[in-house]
């Protein structure tokens, strides 16, 4: 049976009127999310290639001076007229001069924000705009999107309220106490800049629509209910008792737009809460879909659901790429959207029609109390996976009789074998590919010369395990549940150095210092301001080990005003050796080339190293990648990404090395390419994070004069 999409007929006719080519693309320009405005990631120059690519050298460091213990910098810059723009791992927005790295100007949003929220969070890039002599830089810190003039780095004071805009207020919702992070950079369309949103992960999350902006104004000129209204197309595939009180299926990966077709393309998260859709039973449009909007109006021109009744957190993790590829003889205009279950899906970008059969295949029922998913699930028929789809006994790490030994104890219980296995009540299930992919929010490049698409993926087990609501003994322990549990675990052992436990905090913090933290948040951690003084106090407590509160020695009751699922997830876990090793057997960290014309692999090499293994003997075995690949007409692949803290440099027709350097952290973002002054500049944020130190800089590298 052939997957369910959907179209809009009467805005088909109006795009089929357009022509059926985009325009010339400039593939020396680095000024849009992804480079080129096509999201490609790919340059047309040609200074480094594959002869002289092991001559790369140093050029310029720009250190930020702002990190922190766990900071990170997921920034990829942007160059427009000779300035370089990024941001710091505290969220300040900076111009550099893109030949020398030198500041012209930093803008802290403090200035503007004057303490009034917190920008704790992450921040993967900024949106440039112009109009003659008005140019702007638009962003995201925490639930703010602000403009500052291009050139001097001064807040635009005319544009929404004193030079920002509120993204938790007009979601045509009754509430705006809610956890919101403008993470991805928006794109352009004329004087329209179009915006997603990072949420919670729980029940208390906000409904992720899509709204368009006046850059000029900061006024909302459009939004896109991803969780439909009653009356609008999609409301069925919710349950209508609950469907007002379900956010998520939010844009937190960016957006790639047609600019001349007028199409922006918007990949969605999942529904909360992630893991139970006891509340949400139905196949939950729009959430886990790519949506082709029309960018002046909003309005739906056709859809595509990945995953129906998602409850394994399978958000779409990248902006995806607009492609031109030969099929049967034919040119097509496409558009290709990777996912963290491995697979890529290729669309006509006009019609949505899908380039290679994707077809709905049964998959196994959850026995779940109160949930229902979805008995068949889309897979692509092509192009193929660039990881392995099945995680098994036999896959289970094998470099050393311990390791195997130890992760065959922690599966003796385990459900394994299908990647659509879902949460189950009594067992653990290993989730492969993990809740951090295949691929992830760094993306994939595509060469317009040879039809080849690239992507890095993680091939990593991790496991979910379900424990009932029933449970929790007081209002403590479920408001850390809602808010705090899937990240720090239920028990709070946490998964460190990447995310840290939680046990023994009264060591460290004081009832307001720890207050303060959950209110301010701090590095990747968001701030929890928008949750009641009171539940505040009494997590602290909680978290503290203080005798409860009066109001803390309730059970939860099932009436209680905010919906609790009947089942929570026992935190974000990967699978592990007690020394720290992945559970499966490597590659753990793979870079797949794929001719687009066919749908078939041309090449697949490990990404990154772990040193202590090479040591002792082992081949390199990759290593988990968060960060996207850079490919030009030089015959070079860029991509950092790897936690083993280096940039490396790949043959794109081989996969073969041809370069490597070690930066002063991990590169844990997509590198920006250009020319400035005839030279050619390779520029990569070294923020790490992740479970790796922490940095602060940007590094260029160029040839030697």
């Amino acid at each position: 049976m052939k997957s369910r999409i959907f179209f809009f007929l009467g805005s088909l006719l109006l795009i089929a009127c357009q022509s059926e080519k985009s325009k010339q693309i400039d593939y020396t320009d680095w000024s849009h999310y992804g480079g080129p405005e096509d999201g490609s990631r790919y340059s047309s120059l040609t200074q480094i290639n594959t002869e002289n690519v092991s001559q790369l050298e140093v050029a310029w460091t720009y250190r930020t001076g702002d990190a922190t213990e766990r900071s990170q910098i997921q920034c990829q810059p942007i160059v427009k007229n000779g300035m370089l723009y990024g941001s710091t791992p505290s969220l300040d927005i900076f111009a550099l001069d893109a030949g020398t790295g030198e500041e012209i100007w930093r803008f802290d949003p403090f200035e503007i924000l004057g303490g009034e929220n917190s920008w704790a969070g992450t921040n993967r890039g900024v949106t440039y705009w112009e109009k003659g002599t008005d140019k702007r830089i638009l962003f995201g810190a925490g639930n703010w999107l602000m403009a500052l003039d291009a050139v001097t780095g001064e807040p635009k004071l005319d544009f929404g309220e004193n030079g920002k805009v509120d993204l938790r207020k007009n979601l045509d919702t009754e509430r705006e106490d809610f956890l919101i992070v403008a993470n991805a950079p928006g794109v352009i369309y004329e004087d329209l800049i179009i915006m997603g949103m990072r949420l919670s992960e729980g029940l208390d999350a906000a409904p992720g629509h899509i709204r368009a902006y006046n850059v000029l104004t900061g006024e909302m000129e459009w939004i896109f209910h991803t969780i439909p209204h009653e009356g609008e197309f999609g409301f069925e595939t919710w349950d209508s008792e609950y469907i007002s009180e379900i956010g998520g299926a939010n844009n937190w990966a960016g957006m790639t737009i047609d600019l001349d077709r007028g199409i922006v393309f918007v990949p969605t998260g999942s529904a909360t809460y992630d893991f139970y859709g006891g509340y949400r039973h139905g196949d939950n449009l729009f959430a886990n879909s790519l949506l082709a909007l029309d960018a002046k109006t909003g309005e739906r021109i056709w859809h595509f659901q990945a995953v129906h009744h998602d409850v394994w957190d399978r958000d779409f993790p990248a902006n995806p790429n607009l492609i031109t590829i030969e099929k049967d003889g034919k040119v097509i205009d496409a558009i290709a959207q990777i996912s963290k279950q491995g697979h890529t899906y290729v669309f006509d970008r006009t019609t949505g029609e899908p380039i290679w059969d994707i077809n709905e295949v049964e998959v196994p029922q959850s026995i779940l109390p109160g949930e229902v998913t979805s008995p068949t699930q889309p897979i692509p028929s092509l192009p193929e996976p660039f990881m392995n789809m099945v995680f098994e006994k036999e896959d289970i790490i094998d470099l050393n009789p311990k390791w195997n030994e130890d992760i065959e104890n922690q599966l003796s219980n385990a459900l394994m074998g299908n990647t659509w296995l879902p949460p189950n009540p009594d067992q653990p299930i290993v989730l492969f590919p993990g809740m951090d992919g295949g691929g992830e929010w760094g993306g994939a490049a595509f060469d317009p010369e040879t039809q080849t698409f690239y992507v890095n993926a993680n091939q990593i087990p991790w496991v979910i395990s379900m424990t009932p609501n029933a449970k929790f003994e007081n209002l403590g322990q479920s408001i850390y549940t809602n808010y705090c549990g899937n990240c720090h675990g239920l028990d709070r052992k946490a998964n460190p150095p990447a995310i840290p436990s939680l046990i023994g905090l009264e060591e460290k913090y004081s009832r307001d210092s720890l207050i303060a933290l959950i209110k301010k948040g701090r590095g990747a951690m968001p701030a929890f301001d928008y949750i009641s003084e009171e539940d505040r106090l009494i997590l602290a407590d909680y978290l503290l080990g203080n005798a409860p509160v009066e109001s803390d020695k309730k059970e939860l009751e099932s009436e209680n005003a905010q919906l609790f699922p009947r089942y929570y997830m026992d935190g974000y876990k990967r699978l592990t050796t007690k020394d720290g090793l992945y559970g499966s057997k490597p590659p753990w960290g793979l870079l797949t080339a794929i001719d687009m014309n066919t749908g078939l692999k041309k090449w697949q090499v490990t990404l990154g190293e772990i040193d202590s293994l090479s040591a002792i003997g082992f081949e390199p075995t990759g290593t988990e990648n968060y960060g996207g690949p850079v490919v030009t007409a030089g015959g070079v692949l860029f991509i950092a990404a790897t936690k083993d803290e280096k940039i490396r440099a790949f043959d794109k027709e081989t996969g073969a090395k041809l370069w490597e350097a070690k930066l002063p952290a991990s590169g844990h973002a997509t590198p920006a390419m250009y020319e400035m002054n005839g030279k050619q500049f390779l520029v990569i944020a070294c923020g790490g994070g992740k479970g790796t130190p922490s940095g602060d800089s940007y590094v260029a590298f160029a040839l030697p004069e």
